[in-house]
C-alpha cells in the first residue's frame, strides 16, 4: 500500500475484520502502516498499537480505537463512500488521525501520539490500561482528542455513563391453580417498576442526554423442578448528576425479591468548551468553510475513561454520522473523511506553532 494513500489506510483498517478481543491482525497492519510513515511504534502490553511523532516534551494524544463490534461489512465503494465494519465507530476517525499527524510539522517542543485502543466496544481494557499509568510516564498528555464520529464540523463534548447489571430471581415450583405468580411473572413485575422509576426521574427533561435510560439485554428463564430461575441482563444510560452508585438503587429499589450485582459502570463525563483544543478545533472548521458546533453523545466513549484521570482539554471529534454505529449498512463519506483530515491537521498546526 501506498502510505500517501489516505483512503488506502481506511480501507486496510476495514479488510482487518477486528471484533472485540481479536484485534491483532488490525494492530499489526497499523504498526506497520505508522512505521512507513515515520512514526516510531509499539504494541503496548495492553495491545493497543502506539505511534508517535516528535520528541518534545509537550504531548498531543489522539485516543481512537481499533476494535469494532462484530458483523463482518464487506469492504466496498462506490468512489463516494466507503462501506466496511468501523467506517464510522470508529477506524474513520483512527485512520484520519494518522493521516493528520503526517501533515503537522512539529517543532522541537512537542510530540504527537496516535493510539488505536483496543476494547473500547467491551470494557475499555486499553484505555483503562493508559489511565492506570503507563509504567515510565509519570505526566498525562497537554491535551487529548478522542477519536469518535461527531461529523467534520461538530465536536462532541460530553457521553452519557454506562453500567450493566445482572438481576437474578428465583421463586419455589408452584402449581398453576395456587395462584401463585412465577419467577418470570416477577421479573416483569421488576422491569415495568425500573421502566416507571426511570420515567419518573426522566419527568421534565427533554434531551435523551439527560436522562436515565435502561434496556433490557438479556432474559432467560430455566426450570429443575424445585425452583423457577430467571437471570436478567441490563444496561443502564447514565446522565450527568447520577453516579453508578446512584443508579444501582435505583435497580434494587425496584427489584423487590430479586438480587441486583453490579458487573461494570462508569458515569457521564463532559468536557469544558472554553479550551485551546475547542478553540483551535473551532477556528479549523471555520476555516474549512464550515459552521462548527457542539454535541454531546448518549452512548459511552473511551472519554469517559481518561477524561477524568487525566484532567486536561479534552475533545472527541472525527468524520462519520453515528446513526450508523453497529448498524448493517455503516458506511462513511469519503469527502467528509478527507474533510476531517484537513481540519485536525489545521488544528494541530495551530496548537503546536502556539
Amino acid at each position: 500500500m501506498d502510505p500517501d494513500d489516505e483512503t488506502g489506510l481506511l480501507a486496510g483498517l476495514l479488510d482487518r475484520y477486528s471484533p472485540t478481543g481479536h484485534e491483532d491482525e488490525a494492530v499489526d497492519f497499523l504498526v506497520q502502516h505508522m512505521q512507513r510513515l515515520g512514526f516510531r511504534t509499539q504494541i503496548d502490553p495492553a495491545g493497543n498499537a502506539v505511534g508517535t511523532m516528535g520528541t518534545g516534551d509537550r504531548e498531543i494524544l489522539l485516543l481512537g480505537h481499533i476494535d469494532t463490534v462484530p458483523g463482518v461489512i464487506p469492504v466496498s465503494s462506490d468512489g463516494a463512500a466507503l462501506w466496511g465494519r468501523g467506517a464510522v465507530d470508529a477506524k474513520g476517525a483512527l485512520a484520519g488521525f494518522v493521516c493528520a499527524v503526517r501533515r503537522v510539522r512539529l517543532s522541537r517542543a512537542w510530540r504527537i501520539t496516535v493510539i488505536g485502543a483496543v476494547g473500547e466496544e467491551g470494557d475499555s481494557r486499553g484505555a483503562k490500561y493508559l489511565a492506570g499509568g503507563i509504567p515510565g510516564k509519570n505526566t498525562p498528555p497537554e491535551m487529548v482528542v478522542i477519536g469518535e464520529p461527531s461529523g467534520w464540523d461538530r465536536i462532541a463534548l460530553g457521553y452519557k455513563g454506562s453500567a450493566w447489571f445482572r438481576c437474578r430471581l428465583q421463586r419455589p415450583e408452584a402449581h398453576t391453580a395456587s395462584g401463585t405468580g412465577t419467577a418470570c411473572e416477577a421479573a416483569v413485575t421488576f422491569w415495568n417498576t425500573l421502566l416507571s422509576a426511570a420515567a419518573a426521574y426522566n419527568a421534565g427533561s427533554s434531551r435523551v442526554f439527560d436522562q436515565v435510560s435502561p434496556t433490557l439485554h438479556g432474559m432467560n428463564s430455566s426450570q429443575d423442578g424445585y425452583y423457577q430461575q430467571v437471570e436478567m441482563k441490563i444496561n443502564v444510560r447514565i446522565p450527568e448528576g447520577l453516579s453508578v452508585p446512584d443508579v444501582q438503587q435505583m435497580l434494587v429499589r425496584s427489584a423487590g425479591e430479586a438480587q441486583v450485582e453490579l458487573d461494570d459502570g462508569i458515569p457521564a463525563y463532559r468536557a469544558p468548551k472554553n479550551t485551546p483544543l475547542v478553540r483551535a478545533l473551532l477556528a479549523a472548521v471555520r476555516e474549512a468553510g464550515g459552521q462548527p458546533g457542539f454535541t454531546v453523545k448518549t452512548g459511552t466513549s473511551d472519554m469517559n475513561v481518561v477524561g477524568p484521570v487525566w484532567n486536561c482539554p479534552i475533545a472527541a471529534y472525527g468524520a462519520g454520522d453515528s446513526k450508523l454505529d453497529h448498524t448493517p449498512n455503516e458506511h462513511i463519506l469519503l469527502s467528509e473523511y478527507k474533510a476531517s483530515i484537513r481540519i485536525l491537521a489545521s488544528a494541530l498546526e495551530r496548537l503546536v506553532s502556539s
